[in-house]
């Protein structure tokens, strides 16, 4: 059961991954931006006129949660790892000379 919950709070975290980069990529930039290449105006907006500040609050929370769902999951690993070393390994660990 923990691993089931593990794997599925890895999948949310490669969820939280993609869902980052697009948000990052919707931005405008200084120059046209990515939205431009699909034919969008830089005056169309989906938010209204504040769209760049709403875009640029949403990328700062996504952020903050990735930075913590990776110390997270990185502290979760090192503990699994921790409490398998103890226990009896299923694949025995062959040193390669």
């Amino acid at each position: 059961m923990i691993t089931f919950v593990y794997f599925l709070a890895i999948a949310l975290f490669l969820f939280l991954c993609v869902l980052l980069c697009g948000t990052i990529l919707i931005q405008e930039s200084k120059s046209s931006g990515l939205g431009a290449s699909f034919g969008g105006d830089s005056s169309d907006s989906v938010f209204g006129t504040s769209t760049a500040d709403v875009l640029k609050r949403f990328t700062g929370w996504l952020g903050l949660a990735f930075i913590i769902s990776c110390v997270l999951l990185s502290l979760w690993t090192a503990s699994m790892a921790h409490s398998q070393a103890g226990s009896n390994q299923p694949f025995p660990v062959e040193e390669i000379e």
